[in-house]
Protein backbone atom coordinates (compact mmCIF):
# COMPACT_ATOMS: atom_id res chain seq x y z
CA UNK A 1 0.00 0.00 0.00
CA UNK A 2 1.42 3.63 -1.04
CA UNK A 3 1.08 5.51 1.99
CA UNK A 4 1.84 9.92 2.54
CA UNK A 5 0.93 12.08 4.75
CA UNK A 6 -0.73 14.36 1.81
CA UNK A 7 -3.08 12.57 -0.29
CA UNK A 8 -1.97 12.03 -4.13
CA UNK A 9 -5.44 12.48 -5.10
CA UNK A 10 -8.90 14.06 -3.48
CA UNK A 11 -11.76 13.07 -4.97
CA UNK A 12 -15.12 15.64 -5.11
CA UNK A 13 -18.60 14.19 -5.16
CA UNK A 14 -20.99 16.51 -4.38
CA UNK A 15 -24.14 14.41 -3.81
CA UNK A 16 -27.79 15.01 -3.69
CA UNK A 17 -31.12 12.81 -4.50
CA UNK A 18 -28.26 9.54 -5.39
CA UNK A 19 -28.75 7.35 -2.13
CA UNK A 20 -29.32 4.82 -5.13
CA UNK A 21 -25.82 4.97 -6.83
CA UNK A 22 -23.98 7.21 -4.78
CA UNK A 23 -22.72 3.78 -2.51
CA UNK A 24 -21.22 2.19 -5.90
CA UNK A 25 -19.64 5.24 -6.35
CA UNK A 26 -17.67 5.40 -3.24
CA UNK A 27 -16.98 1.32 -4.00
CA UNK A 28 -15.66 2.05 -7.01
CA UNK A 29 -12.95 4.46 -5.42
CA UNK A 30 -12.33 1.56 -2.92
CA UNK A 31 -10.96 -0.49 -5.34
CA UNK A 32 -8.35 1.76 -6.71
CA UNK A 33 -4.84 -0.16 -6.78
CA UNK A 34 -3.33 3.40 -5.57
CA UNK A 35 -4.39 3.62 -2.23
CA UNK A 36 -2.92 7.33 -1.28
CA UNK A 37 -6.66 9.02 -2.14
CA UNK A 38 -9.16 10.21 -0.56
CA UNK A 39 -12.67 10.73 -0.82
CA UNK A 40 -14.59 13.60 0.09
CA UNK A 41 -18.27 13.41 -0.35
CA UNK A 42 -21.05 16.13 0.71
CA UNK A 43 -24.27 15.31 1.60
CA UNK A 44 -25.85 18.84 -0.56
CA UNK A 45 -29.32 18.71 0.95
CA UNK A 46 -29.15 16.91 4.55
CA UNK A 47 -30.62 14.05 3.54
CA UNK A 48 -30.57 11.54 6.35
CA UNK A 49 -30.66 8.44 4.30
CA UNK A 50 -27.69 9.77 1.97
CA UNK A 51 -25.72 10.53 5.25
CA UNK A 52 -26.43 6.83 6.26
CA UNK A 53 -25.22 5.37 3.22
CA UNK A 54 -21.87 7.49 2.89
CA UNK A 55 -21.61 7.07 6.43
CA UNK A 56 -21.47 3.33 6.46
CA UNK A 57 -17.80 4.14 5.01
CA UNK A 58 -16.42 6.71 7.24
CA UNK A 59 -14.94 4.00 9.29
CA UNK A 60 -12.09 4.22 6.51
CA UNK A 61 -10.30 7.48 7.40
CA UNK A 62 -9.82 8.62 3.67
CA UNK A 63 -13.14 9.07 3.29
CA UNK A 64 -14.50 12.48 5.04
CA UNK A 65 -18.51 13.42 4.95
CA UNK A 66 -19.90 17.25 4.95
CA UNK A 67 -23.38 17.91 5.35
CA UNK A 68 -24.82 21.26 4.29
CA UNK A 69 -27.96 22.42 2.53
CA UNK A 70 -28.63 22.22 -1.09
CA UNK A 71 -26.13 25.23 -2.72
CA UNK A 72 -26.43 23.86 -5.67
CA UNK A 73 -23.57 21.45 -7.44
CA UNK A 74 -20.91 24.62 -7.33
CA UNK A 75 -21.37 24.79 -3.72
CA UNK A 76 -21.64 21.21 -3.25
CA UNK A 77 -17.76 20.81 -5.19
CA UNK A 78 -16.41 24.34 -3.35
CA UNK A 79 -17.56 22.75 -0.11
CA UNK A 80 -15.74 19.58 -0.98
CA UNK A 81 -12.45 21.13 -2.64
CA UNK A 82 -12.23 23.56 0.39
CA UNK A 83 -12.01 20.33 2.94
CA UNK A 84 -9.59 18.35 0.46
CA UNK A 85 -6.15 18.02 1.01
CA UNK A 86 -4.78 16.03 -2.11
CA UNK A 87 -2.00 17.52 -4.28
CA UNK A 88 -4.36 16.84 -7.31
CA UNK A 89 -8.33 17.07 -7.06
CA UNK A 90 -11.00 15.42 -9.19
CA UNK A 91 -14.52 15.69 -10.12
CA UNK A 92 -16.37 12.67 -9.24
CA UNK A 93 -20.39 12.63 -9.71
CA UNK A 94 -22.14 10.82 -6.72
CA UNK A 95 -23.88 8.27 -9.21
CA UNK A 96 -20.45 7.87 -11.17
CA UNK A 97 -17.86 5.54 -11.68
CA UNK A 98 -14.12 5.36 -11.55
CA UNK A 99 -12.17 2.16 -12.94
CA UNK A 100 -9.94 0.69 -10.63
CA UNK A 101 -6.40 2.03 -12.38
CA UNK A 102 -7.35 5.73 -12.71
CA UNK A 103 -5.41 6.96 -9.42
CA UNK A 104 -2.52 4.51 -10.40
CA UNK A 105 -2.28 5.12 -14.83
CA UNK A 106 -2.88 9.13 -13.42
CA UNK A 107 0.24 8.95 -10.80
CA UNK A 108 2.56 7.32 -12.89
CA UNK A 109 2.14 10.36 -15.45
CA UNK A 110 2.17 12.70 -13.08
CA UNK A 111 5.27 11.14 -11.19
CA UNK A 112 7.44 11.18 -14.10
CA UNK A 113 6.64 14.77 -14.76
CA UNK A 114 5.39 16.72 -11.62
CA UNK A 115 5.16 19.62 -14.01
CA UNK A 116 2.23 18.24 -15.59
CA UNK A 117 -1.17 20.67 -14.50
CA UNK A 118 -4.23 18.52 -15.43
CA UNK A 119 -4.89 15.08 -16.95
CA UNK A 120 -7.96 14.14 -18.42
CA UNK A 121 -9.25 10.61 -19.93
CA UNK A 122 -11.41 9.02 -22.11
CA UNK A 123 -14.58 7.10 -20.64
CA UNK A 124 -17.32 5.11 -21.08
CA UNK A 125 -21.03 6.54 -21.05
CA UNK A 126 -23.43 3.52 -20.07
CA UNK A 127 -27.02 3.39 -20.04
CA UNK A 128 -29.12 3.16 -16.69
CA UNK A 129 -31.27 0.92 -17.06
CA UNK A 130 -29.46 -0.88 -19.38
CA UNK A 131 -31.40 -1.21 -23.15
CA UNK A 132 -29.15 -3.52 -24.91
CA UNK A 133 -27.23 -0.22 -26.32
CA UNK A 134 -23.38 -0.32 -26.11
CA UNK A 135 -21.84 2.20 -24.21
CA UNK A 136 -20.05 5.17 -25.80
CA UNK A 137 -16.64 6.80 -25.70
CA UNK A 138 -16.83 10.22 -24.42
CA UNK A 139 -13.99 11.18 -26.97
CA UNK A 140 -16.30 9.93 -29.67
CA UNK A 141 -19.59 10.83 -28.83
CA UNK A 142 -17.79 14.66 -29.03
CA UNK A 143 -16.39 13.99 -32.53
CA UNK A 144 -12.52 14.01 -31.17
CA UNK A 145 -10.88 13.18 -34.35
CA UNK A 146 -7.57 12.12 -33.51
CA UNK A 147 -7.09 11.57 -29.62
CA UNK A 148 -3.51 12.92 -28.48
CA UNK A 149 -0.67 10.80 -26.44
CA UNK A 150 -0.52 11.35 -22.86
CA UNK A 151 3.31 12.70 -24.12
CA UNK A 152 2.11 16.54 -25.36
CA UNK A 153 0.73 19.04 -24.00
CA UNK A 154 -2.89 19.48 -25.37
CA UNK A 155 -3.03 23.16 -26.42
CA UNK A 156 -6.07 25.75 -26.98
CA UNK A 157 -6.58 25.06 -30.23
CA UNK A 158 -6.70 21.53 -30.10
CA UNK A 159 -9.47 21.22 -27.89
CA UNK A 160 -11.36 24.17 -29.93
CA UNK A 161 -11.11 21.55 -32.95
CA UNK A 162 -11.56 18.75 -31.34
CA UNK A 163 -13.20 18.86 -28.26
CA UNK A 164 -13.43 19.52 -24.26
CA UNK A 165 -12.05 16.30 -22.09
CA UNK A 166 -14.84 14.82 -19.82
CA UNK A 167 -15.33 16.94 -16.09
CA UNK A 168 -13.47 14.27 -14.49
CA UNK A 169 -9.76 15.07 -14.47
CA UNK A 170 -7.27 15.25 -11.89
CA UNK A 171 -6.31 19.01 -11.48
CA UNK A 172 -2.79 20.00 -9.62
CA UNK A 173 -4.41 21.98 -6.49
CA UNK A 174 -2.52 24.81 -6.86
CA UNK A 175 -4.01 25.26 -10.55
CA UNK A 176 -6.98 24.39 -9.63
CA UNK A 177 -7.00 27.33 -7.07
CA UNK A 178 -5.54 29.41 -9.64
CA UNK A 179 -8.29 29.08 -11.75
CA UNK A 180 -10.84 29.68 -9.09
CA UNK A 181 -12.13 26.00 -9.77
CA UNK A 182 -15.89 26.03 -9.91
CA UNK A 183 -16.59 29.47 -8.66
CA UNK A 184 -14.50 31.81 -11.04
CA UNK A 185 -17.00 31.85 -14.14
CA UNK A 186 -20.98 33.29 -13.88
CA UNK A 187 -23.66 31.04 -13.10
CA UNK A 188 -25.35 30.80 -16.83
CA UNK A 189 -21.84 28.70 -17.58
CA UNK A 190 -20.92 25.73 -17.79
CA UNK A 191 -17.77 25.64 -15.11
CA UNK A 192 -16.33 22.15 -16.14
CA UNK A 193 -15.87 23.53 -19.83
CA UNK A 194 -14.84 27.04 -18.14
CA UNK A 195 -12.19 25.32 -16.76
CA UNK A 196 -10.68 23.13 -19.28
CA UNK A 197 -10.86 26.13 -21.41
CA UNK A 198 -9.41 28.39 -19.34
CA UNK A 199 -6.41 26.27 -18.22
CA UNK A 200 -5.46 25.66 -21.85
CA UNK A 201 -5.96 28.96 -22.69
CA UNK A 202 -3.23 29.91 -19.98
CA UNK A 203 -0.82 27.76 -21.69
CA UNK A 204 -1.10 24.99 -18.38
CA UNK A 205 0.29 22.13 -19.45
CA UNK A 206 -2.86 19.66 -19.98
CA UNK A 207 -2.29 15.88 -21.00
CA UNK A 208 -5.01 12.99 -21.77
CA UNK A 209 -4.89 9.76 -21.10
CA UNK A 210 -7.19 7.75 -24.31
CA UNK A 211 -8.36 4.81 -22.00
CA UNK A 212 -11.56 4.97 -20.81
CA UNK A 213 -10.75 5.16 -16.72
CA UNK A 214 -14.33 5.92 -15.85
CA UNK A 215 -17.86 5.05 -16.26
CA UNK A 216 -20.43 7.75 -16.80
CA UNK A 217 -24.28 6.74 -16.06
CA UNK A 218 -26.41 8.51 -18.87
CA UNK A 219 -30.04 7.96 -16.32
CA UNK A 220 -33.87 8.09 -17.93
CA UNK A 221 -34.54 11.15 -15.39
CA UNK A 222 -31.25 13.20 -16.75
CA UNK A 223 -30.96 16.23 -18.37
CA UNK A 224 -30.04 14.64 -21.66
CA UNK A 225 -33.89 13.37 -21.82
CA UNK A 226 -35.38 16.85 -20.82
CA UNK A 227 -35.78 19.22 -23.84
CA UNK A 228 -35.63 22.61 -22.18
CA UNK A 229 -32.90 20.97 -19.23
CA UNK A 230 -30.75 20.31 -22.52
CA UNK A 231 -31.25 24.26 -24.39
CA UNK A 232 -30.22 25.31 -20.50
CA UNK A 233 -27.08 22.87 -21.13
CA UNK A 234 -26.64 24.21 -24.50
CA UNK A 235 -26.69 27.94 -23.75
CA UNK A 236 -24.18 27.70 -20.45
CA UNK A 237 -21.83 25.04 -23.01
CA UNK A 238 -21.42 27.69 -25.59
CA UNK A 239 -21.29 30.84 -22.87
CA UNK A 240 -18.66 28.96 -21.53
CA UNK A 241 -16.54 28.88 -24.91
CA UNK A 242 -17.16 33.18 -25.25
CA UNK A 243 -16.21 33.68 -21.54
CA UNK A 244 -12.56 32.83 -22.14
CA UNK A 245 -12.82 35.87 -24.30
CA UNK A 246 -13.05 37.93 -21.93
CA UNK A 247 -10.05 36.98 -19.90
CA UNK A 248 -7.84 35.38 -22.51
CA UNK A 249 -6.52 36.60 -25.80
CA UNK A 250 -8.43 34.44 -27.52
CA UNK A 251 -11.19 36.28 -30.68
CA UNK A 252 -14.31 35.60 -30.23
CA UNK A 253 -14.72 35.03 -33.88
CA UNK A 254 -12.40 32.36 -33.70
CA UNK A 255 -13.99 30.20 -31.05
CA UNK A 256 -17.30 30.95 -32.87
CA UNK A 257 -15.56 29.57 -36.32
CA UNK A 258 -13.55 26.53 -34.25
CA UNK A 259 -14.68 23.20 -35.51
CA UNK A 260 -15.94 22.24 -31.86
CA UNK A 261 -18.24 25.10 -31.59
CA UNK A 262 -19.64 24.94 -35.25
CA UNK A 263 -20.15 21.13 -34.60
CA UNK A 264 -21.85 21.64 -31.95
CA UNK A 265 -24.27 24.39 -33.48
CA UNK A 266 -24.68 22.01 -36.03
CA UNK A 267 -26.27 19.20 -33.47
CA UNK A 268 -28.23 21.45 -31.96
CA UNK A 269 -29.58 22.95 -34.89
CA UNK A 270 -30.46 19.32 -36.43
CA UNK A 271 -32.36 18.57 -32.81
CA UNK A 272 -34.33 21.79 -33.02
CA UNK A 273 -35.24 20.73 -36.59
CA UNK A 274 -36.32 17.30 -35.04
CA UNK A 275 -38.35 18.27 -32.39
CA UNK A 276 -40.31 21.00 -34.36
CA UNK A 277 -41.17 18.39 -36.97
CA UNK A 278 -42.83 15.74 -34.71
CA UNK A 279 -44.39 19.16 -32.73
CA UNK A 280 -45.98 19.68 -36.25
CA UNK A 281 -43.68 22.94 -36.65
CA UNK A 282 -42.64 22.95 -40.32
CA UNK A 283 -41.53 26.13 -41.00
CA UNK A 284 -39.70 25.84 -37.69
CA UNK A 285 -38.14 22.68 -38.28
CA UNK A 286 -36.89 24.10 -42.41
CA UNK A 287 -35.68 26.82 -40.58
CA UNK A 288 -33.75 24.70 -38.25
CA UNK A 289 -32.64 22.58 -40.88
CA UNK A 290 -31.23 24.88 -43.06
CA UNK A 291 -29.24 26.42 -40.37
CA UNK A 292 -27.70 23.04 -39.29
CA UNK A 293 -26.84 22.78 -43.12
CA UNK A 294 -25.19 26.20 -42.81
CA UNK A 295 -22.79 25.01 -40.04
CA UNK A 296 -21.72 21.98 -41.56
CA UNK A 297 -22.63 20.97 -45.22
CA UNK A 298 -23.26 17.38 -44.50
CA UNK A 299 -25.47 14.58 -46.53
CA UNK A 300 -27.51 14.20 -43.57
CA UNK A 301 -28.38 17.73 -42.91
CA UNK A 302 -29.24 18.09 -46.99
CA UNK A 303 -30.87 14.91 -47.15
CA UNK A 304 -33.02 16.48 -44.07
CA UNK A 305 -33.26 19.70 -45.34
CA UNK A 306 -34.69 18.65 -48.54
CA UNK A 307 -37.08 15.57 -46.94
CA UNK A 308 -38.47 18.48 -45.11
CA UNK A 309 -39.27 20.57 -48.22
CA UNK A 310 -40.52 17.75 -49.96
CA UNK A 311 -42.52 15.57 -47.61
CA UNK A 312 -42.67 16.74 -43.89
CA UNK A 313 -45.43 14.28 -43.26
CA UNK A 314 -43.81 11.38 -44.47
CA UNK A 315 -40.09 12.06 -42.51
CA UNK A 316 -42.43 12.51 -38.95
CA UNK A 317 -43.65 9.18 -39.60
CA UNK A 318 -40.29 7.20 -40.26
CA UNK A 319 -38.87 8.83 -37.46
CA UNK A 320 -40.06 6.29 -34.72
CA UNK A 321 -39.23 3.41 -36.82
CA UNK A 322 -35.72 4.58 -37.81
CA UNK A 323 -35.06 4.81 -34.35
CA UNK A 324 -36.14 1.38 -33.40
CA UNK A 325 -34.04 -0.02 -36.07
CA UNK A 326 -31.07 1.68 -35.01
CA UNK A 327 -31.17 1.03 -31.33
CA UNK A 328 -31.74 -2.90 -32.41
CA UNK A 329 -28.67 -2.97 -34.72
CA UNK A 330 -26.90 -1.55 -32.00
CA UNK A 331 -28.07 -4.06 -29.39
CA UNK A 332 -27.46 -6.80 -31.88
CA UNK A 333 -23.72 -5.71 -32.40
CA UNK A 334 -23.60 -4.85 -28.19
CA UNK A 335 -24.83 -8.76 -27.52
CA UNK A 336 -22.25 -9.98 -30.17
CA UNK A 337 -19.49 -8.41 -28.50
CA UNK A 338 -20.46 -9.65 -25.24
CA UNK A 339 -20.40 -13.32 -26.48
CA UNK A 340 -24.39 -13.22 -25.87
CA UNK A 341 -25.00 -14.55 -29.45
CA UNK A 342 -23.28 -18.15 -30.33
Amino acid sequence: MVTTTTPFISYLVTAYQTEKYVGETIRSVLTQTRSDWELVVVDNGNSDEMAAVVGSFTSDPRIKLIRQENKGVRGGVTAAANAAAGRYVCLLDSDDLLESSFTERVSELVDGDPGIDAVGCDADLFRDPQDGVPPKGWFSTIGWRSVPGPQSSVSLEEMLDNGIPHYLGAIRRDVWEAHGGYDRCAEDVEPDVHLWLSMAAAGRDIRILPDRLARIRVRSDSESHDASRIASFENRFQKAFMSVCETYPVSEEAVANSRLVRRFRYLQAMRRARWALLDGDVAGARGAAREAFRYRRTVRAALVAGMIELSPRLLRVLHAPKNRVQHALARAKFRLTEGEIA
